[in-house]
């Protein structure tokens, strides 16, 4: 993008003025050669943003920021219910609640390199992934709206987890508010074989070196030892989420005119707050969501299944878990007043500041760990929120490196093998169902997380804790 259609702010955020029916300004927070190097679709999402009714503040970019469908990936807005606030779908995201959870395994880098290959087979052997990939578990009516309804403390009741597991997921692992009776029968039917499987894309399943410490006091709050490995879990809600979005995107487009909604796009197909349309779909959201959480806690117990297999400590406590492509009823500061606004995270995470009351006692002196993921090569961040992040963009921050290459480019440049080959050579195993998956998710396909990182912290979002680097990677 050409940095002179912003206003500088800082070295890492930049304000676009409002101009032709925007409602705020939208500001983006990046570092000039990330800015530069966004395509120019995240200025027209941005601002597209900001047009929308009820909006507060500002619509913000995240410094991964790239173009996305409705919202950029990596936007963030909050509607106030009580001035004519929207939810849209496109500003939560087809894979609803997609997230990243952290296991602990206290075991060293030298005991996971000396069973390397036989533990990524059994991970691999273990997880299902993939496009269409399906697990043991099958849900029957009475079983997908407990699911849907109880999110990982369905999981954990059914015996794919822990009980202390709760503590350290967003929401104690259950959204409030969920309504199975807001999703389909067609959503349904997608999700009834899929529970505990990490799907397709840039799903994974990684053991990581922590091969860094940039604040030594947050690394000891969350557990994190140089030296010692994680195992980090990226998925979501799988069809049944992604159903959700393609129906619910529709149904907007269809009623906008009759709640005299002007869409600046289609794509940010939206209905009021407090319309039936939009209470419904936050009903199906929620929902969504305790899916996601619930898939993750499963897939979580099947690691440890593997780890107990290899290991005797092989108990993996729960560092932190959690969500991205939200929209979450919060309490936020405007001008001096708290008010309730709904805060869409398209692509972005959650970051409240050290002291926040949601946060478990355990981790609250040190902030929201804030899990980022990088690439099969370059490695991914722990980051923890920060006091500024609310006043700069309503405690959120990005979620991962943010690709620079659409997936179809990325086959065009690399084959899959030669990357598994490349990256084995580093010393990084990588297992997938599909060669040319691994290629869409290429290392190169992905901005330097570094330099994302830098930007997060520089602007006040979210500081760096620690640097994780990939082992093993199992891959949808």
């Amino acid at each position: 993008m050409d940095v002179s259609r912003f206003e500088k702010l800082s070295d890492a955020a930049w304000r676009i003025a409002p101009f032709g029916g925007m409602r705020a300004p939208a500001i983006i927070y990046a570092t000039e050669d990330l800015v530069r190097e966004m395509d120019d679709k995240v200025f027209d999402q941005a601002t597209n943003v900001a047009k929308l009714p009820g909006v507060v503040r500002a619509s913000y970019a995240m410094p991964d920021a790239h173009w996305g469908y409705g919202f950029p990936i990596g936007g963030v807005a909050a509607f106030d219910p009580d001035d004519g606030g929207v939810v849209s779908a496109g500003g939560v995201g087809f894979d609803v609640s997609c997230g990243v959870r952290t296991h602990l395994t206290h075991l060293t880098r030298g005991r996971i390199v000396a069973v390397q290959q036989e533990l990524a087979d059994a991970l691999f052997h273990h997880v299902p992934a993939g496009v269409g990939s399906e697990g043991e578990i099958a849900l029957d009516e009475q079983g997908m709206n407990a699911m849907l309804l109880g999110g990982a403390q369905w999981a954990i009741e059914r015996g794919f987890g822990r009980a202390a597991d709760l503590e350290r997921i967003e929401e104690r692992g259950s959204a409030s508010g969920a309504d199975p009776e807001a999703v389909s029968e067609h959503a349904r039917k997608r999700q009834r074989c899929e529970m505990g499987t990490l799907g397709s894309g840039n799903h994974y399943l990684e053991v990581q070196e922590v091969a860094e410490i940039f604040n030594e006091t947050a690394a000891a709050g969350y557990g994190l030892v140089r030296g010692e490995c994680v195992v980090t879990i990226h998925c979501g809600s799988r069809g049944l989420g992604h159903q959700i979005g393609t129906e619910y995107l529709r149904e907007m487009v269809l009623s906008a005119q009759d709640y005299g909604i002007e869409l600046p796009d289609r794509e940010l197909a939206c209905a009021p707050i407090k319309s039936e349309l939009g209470r419904k779909y936050l009903g199906a959201m929620r929902a969504a969501i305790n899916c996601a959480l619930a898939n993750r806690e499963i897939i979580g117990h099947l690691a440890r299944q593997v780890f107990a297999g290899f290991f005797e400590n092989g108990e993996l406590p729960l560092m932190f878990d959690v969500s991205h492509n939200t929209c979450k009823a919060e309490r936020h500061l405007v001008d001096g007043e708290a008010r309730q606004l709904f805060v869409h995270r398209k692509g972005a995470t959650r970051a409240f500041g050290p002291g926040h009351e949601s946060l478990p006692e355990a981790l609250r002196p040190y902030g929201q760990p804030v899990l980022i993921g990088g690439s099969m090569g370059a490695g991914s961040y722990v980051l923890a929120g920060m006091q500024t992040s609310e006043r700069q963009a309503f405690s959120s921050a990005c979620h991962g490196a943010g690709r620079r290459m659409s997936r179809h480019a990325a086959t065009r440049t690399w084959r899959g093998r030669e990357v598994v080959d490349d990256l084995r050579a580093k010393g990084i195993i990588v297992k997938s169902p599909s060669l040319r998956g691994v290629a869409e998710e290429a290392p190169g396909a992905y901005k330097d997380v570094r330099a994302v990182v830098d930007s997060a912290e520089a602007a006040g979002l979210a500081g760096k804790v620690a640097f994780l680097k990939p082992l093993i990677c199992v891959k949808g």
